[in-house]
């Protein structure tokens, strides 16, 4: 965690000057990913080693050398050199896109090739790919996982959602297609989506108890576009985000509370200002860095203080409103490259 005087010197920097010092700090996270990857399977190693057992057989990478739909990802692990590592003892979960799906991926960022993309980057979408440890299919279950890419906002490990409601998808955006494919270190599943780096909105969108918060962050009449503002990437002011997200039952919640039928009937200030209220920006506020009477200044302008409160000998996050409403924190540090979210089961109000 870099310390706060960091931040607060370098924002007073020159631009061009802080564009550079991101730019160094983006790269030295992602040297340092590698380094703890390899370090990983050089620890599984020495206890291979010590225990006088070797596990035999095809490793994750000879498993998709084998794969000819799979040469992309084989390339892409060679160009960053992550064919070492997940050539180790692991053991490592892959999600292993195949070459069509890499070939979407290329386009939608206007590239024509792997050697298009800087190598840094390719590096941490590529470990938005691994899971330490080996996670079979049958115990996959809807929630949240961390890969080994890290986040530009956070220097710490990205969340992934997992949605096993119809088949397996990550991130709402790639789909399992053949499960389970054993390795000596670990398991593959192929998929049929590149998953790129995560943003604030990403999530948003691919975990359903964020349902009615979408339906609120896009309503055709907001003059804010929170969709915008919550997709701008890691770097570029004002990110990076803190957002507290209410889940499904707050917003149904909220609305019996006022008495009202459905999101439209919420003027369109009155539903910008609640919006806005949630967000907090030019911070990533991990869950390690809250502390009791913590505040907060919202993008709406309002604050919202953080504090805890005993649930059955359990502390529990709470954030209280400007109005002494308090709404529980029931989900914790879902990462993406650009902020983060906390969830929370009620809506806060200006």
């Amino acid at each position: 965690m870099w310390p706060k005087s960091f931040f607060y010197l370098a924002r007073r920097l020159p631009t061009v000057l802080l564009k550079h010092l991101k730019t160094i700090m983006k790269k030295q996270i992602q040297i340092l990913a590698i380094v703890l990857l390899s370090l990983f399977v050089l620890s599984c190693d020495d206890d291979n080693d010590n225990n006088d057992t070797c596990c035999h057989g095809s490793s994750i990478v000879d498993v998709a050398s084998q794969e000819e739909s799979l040469s992309t990802l084989v390339a892409a692990l060679q160009a960053t050199g992550l064919d070492a590592a997940l050539t180790g003892q692991g053991p490592f979960t892959v999600l292993a896109p195949t070459n069509d799906a890499f070939d979407v991926f290329l386009a939608s960022i206007n590239a024509t090739s792997l050697e298009d993309i800087p190598v840094d980057v390719l590096t941490n979408v590529l470990l938005n790919h691994v899971i330490l440890g080996e996670v079979e299919s049958s115990s996959l279950t809807n929630g949240y996982a961390n890969t080994q890419a890290i986040s530009s906002a956070s220097g710490t490990n990205m969340s992934l959602y997992i949605n096993t409601d119809n088949g397996v998808s990550f991130n709402g955006v790639s789909n399992v297609l053949t499960a389970d494919i054993a390795a000596s270190n670990g398991v593959v599943h192929v998929v049929d989506g590149v998953i790129g780096l995560p943003t604030i909105v990403t999530f948003a969108l691919a975990d359903p108890s964020f349902e009615v918060l979408v339906q609120a962050l896009t309503r055709e009449d907001l003059t804010q576009d929170f969709v915008g503002l919550l997709s701008i990437p890691a770097g570029s002011a004002p990110s990076p985000f803190t957002v507290f997200a209410p889940v499904n039952s707050g917003f149904v919640n909220l609305l019996g509370e006022l008495g009202l039928d459905g999101l439209n009937d919420i003027d369109e200030p009155t539903l910008s200002a609640v919006l806005s209220y949630h967000v907090v920006v030019g911070v990533n506020q991990l869950s390690t860095n809250l502390s009791e009477g913590l505040e907060f200044t919202t993008a709406q302008g309002g604050t919202l203080q953080f504090g805890y409160a005993d649930n059955g000998g359990m502390e529990l996050g709470v954030l209280t409103d400007n109005n002494e409403r308090t709404s529980n924190i029931v989900a914790l540090d879902v990462q993406a490259d650009n902020g983060i979210i906390h969830a929370i089961d009620t809506v806060v109000l200006p």
